[in-house]
């Protein structure tokens, strides 16, 4: 694999999926009866740099693209959403992931990803890793996905060590069920990753793969229990819940029509990002996120329907007029 000079530290760098999304520009349609398609950027490392660039944080994404049309594509438009594109490699024997989707809102959104034999993404090794890079990052953010082959799992095993847990070292508890053997195989790699990270991140159904909980509280204090410092449970409708060892703080949704809802988890990745380094109050820092990603869900797209921060305060301080 091949990969661009070295640089300047980052306040972010993701590792993990990059590919297309075909999405249906028709809603309740199955694939087969769908007509017209969107081509998006997509792949939920690559979607959540660039949520945090639109909140103008210094984002990279290490990931690979096959030596093709999508690829190029792939590419092109990470530099144009504002996210540093020195750490995506090529390689050449593979083909850039597509993964479609069908839109049934509010909450039915079946995706269908074509990554075999294996997606370039899950080819980077250690020696593709610009470690210095990873060491310096303010936030270095991390998916469950690419723990589920090889060389990419002793990839994120060597960028780990090399940040030896230091703080915002984030785990995205991004559970794919067809991207593992079984799930049995997936919690043994999340409970070996979980004492390497200080943040993880995920939604009831991730967290029972990782730590066997779906109640909120037990999932959140389980994943303490492995040696994070702060866990942060997504729960949908139901809004979000964070807990460290000192404090939990619970903030309601925020309502939406929701157009599609598979991009909104990358949305709150991103602005979460975008608060932790801000230094706001917790409270404050989940509130901003959980508008950041129901935004994302009244669109139809993920990576171009990220919010900008200006965006995101107009919704919030809406809500503080309406609901003091």
């Amino acid at each position: 694999m091949t990969t661009r000079p070295q640089g300047s530290p980052f306040d972010l760098i993701t590792i993990g999926r990059i590919g297309v999304d075909l999405y249906p520009l028709q809603d309740g349609v199955r694939l087969e009866d769908a007509g017209t398609f969107g081509k998006y950027l997509g792949g939920s490392a690559t979607n959540v740099a660039i949520a945090a660039a639109r909140h103008g944080l210094r984002a990279a994404v290490v990931t690979a693209t096959g030596a093709d049309p999508f690829g190029r594509y792939a590419r092109r438009e990470l530099a144009r959403l504002g996210v540093d594109d020195r750490f995506v490699g090529v390689v050449p024997r593979l083909k850039t992931p597509v993964t479609f989707c069908e839109i049934f809102p509010p909450d039915d959104f079946p995706l269908y990803f074509y990554r075999d034999p294996l997606a370039p993404d899950l080819a980077i090794t250690s020696g593709d890793l610009d470690l210095d890079a990873i060491r310096g990052a303010r936030i270095f953010w991390a998916t469950v996905t690419g723990l589920s082959r090889e060389p990419s799992r002793t990839a994120h095993l060597a960028a780990w060590d090399a940040r030896g847990r230091a703080p915002l070292t984030i785990l995205d508890l991004d559970y794919r069920p067809m991207f593992w053997p079984s799930p049995e195989a997936a919690t043994a790699e999340v409970d070996k990753a979980l004492g390497r990270v200080t943040v993880a991140v995920g939604n009831r159904e991730e967290c029972e793969i990782a730590v066997g909980e779906t109640e909120p509280m037990r999932a959140a204090d389980a994943l303490l229990e492995r040696g994070v410092e702060l866990a942060v449970v997504k729960q949908g409708p139901r809004g979000v819940l964070a807990k460290t060892r000192e404090r939990t703080v619970e903030v309601p949704p925020y309502r939406v029509e929701v157009v599609n809802g598979l991009g909104a988890g990358d949305g709150f990745g991103g602005a979460l990002c975008h608060g932790l380094l801000r230094g706001w109050p917790l409270e404050r820092t989940l509130r901003f996120a959980n508008v950041a990603g129901a935004i994302v869900a009244t669109r139809r797209e993920c990576s171009t329907a990220m919010p900008a921060t200006a965006e995101v305060e107009d919704v919030m301080k809406e809500l503080e007029r309406v609901h003091p």
